[in-house]
């Protein structure tokens, strides 16, 4: 036992051991200082940052690129300040991350492309948080954008958090970059029902209604016709565009009611079966 001890005691020496804390101690206490130092600035530059935001309504996408882009400099000039002071070369580490990044970059060049392509949504902006869009199929209100990803919460509550690099490689359709929304409706009636009549119904339907625009006045078109019905859209355009989805199923309620209730023609799918006679040709006896 005493064998051991005395090799701990020389590979853990009480008086190196002393003499190294009484050279580093201080250094640690400063690079602790530096660190607490740079986390209260960050602090406070997002504290006087969301007071800019308050007074130049700056909106939520590039307020979100400017708070990230605040924590990660600070983050990175805090973390090098208190290495230096450690005594650590910054400018070898520096070196040693560029060529460690390029190697890490080659391997994780999807998410790059993500980082990028968010670069790209910040700087061309085709859309901001808040606007109900689709993307590639994908249909809901703009939540968060990220570096890495945009994320959509859709008409059911889910959150998707769909690659940058998928959005700028898709067609956005944006429902909010304009004042007014045209909200389209589509209906299925009878062959022989009277097109000025089911126009007459929507137009008194929506007639007086604040929700709706006079103008462009609501209005109805033939779209389609087949041997068996007629297809109906039914057009109006919103006061308020952020209300899409919601009149759009309380809308197509009303005309639903409105129409079934005038005794209009509201055909479903059938599928007609027409009987055929089969005739047998008798073969002769050999």
């Amino acid at each position: 036992m005493s064998e051991i001890w005395q090799r701990l005691m020389r590979h853990f020496d009480p008086a190196a051991i002393a003499k190294w804390l009484a050279t580093a101690l201080p250094r640690m206490v400063t690079a602790l200082v530096i660190v607490i130092f740079f986390w209260l600035l960050s602090k406070a530059l997002l504290r006087g940052f969301e007071a800019i935001k308050r007074r130049t309504k700056l909106d939520e996408t590039l307020s979100s690129f400017f708070r990230t882009a605040i924590r990660y400099v600070i983050f990175i000039i805090a973390l090098l300040t208190a290495l230096s002071e450690l005594g650590v070369n910054t400018g070898s580490l520096l070196t040693s991350l560029g060529i460690l990044g390029l190697t890490i970059g080659f391997a994780a060049r999807d998410t790059l492309s993500n980082v990028i392509s968010g670069l790209f949504i910040f700087w061309d902006r085709p859309f901001v948080v808040g606007d109900l869009i689709d993307i590639g199929g994908h249909y809901g209100r703009v939540h968060d954008i990220t570096l890495r990803s945009t994320r959509v919460v859709t008409i059911d509550g889910k959150m998707l958090a769909i690659p940058n690099t998928s959005v700028v490689n898709s067609t956005v359709a944006s429902y909010t970059n304009f004042p007014n929304l045209r909200l389209e409706l589509r209906v299925t009636i009878g062959v022989n029902e009277d097109i000025d009549k089911v126009r007459g119904i929507f137009l008194a339907l929506v007639k007086g209604d604040e929700r709706y625009l006079a103008d462009p006045a609501p209005d109805v078109v033939l779209v389609s016709v087949n041997d068996f019905n007629l297809t109906m859209e039914f057009r109006v355009w919103l006061v308020d565009e952020k209300q899409h989805i919601a009149e759009r199923f309380e809308l197509r309620e009303r005309l639903f009611e409105a129409l079934r209730s005038a005794g209009v023609d509201l055909p479903y799918q059938t599928i007609q079966l027409q009987p055929v006679e089969l005739h047998t040709r008798a073969s002769s006896a050999a």
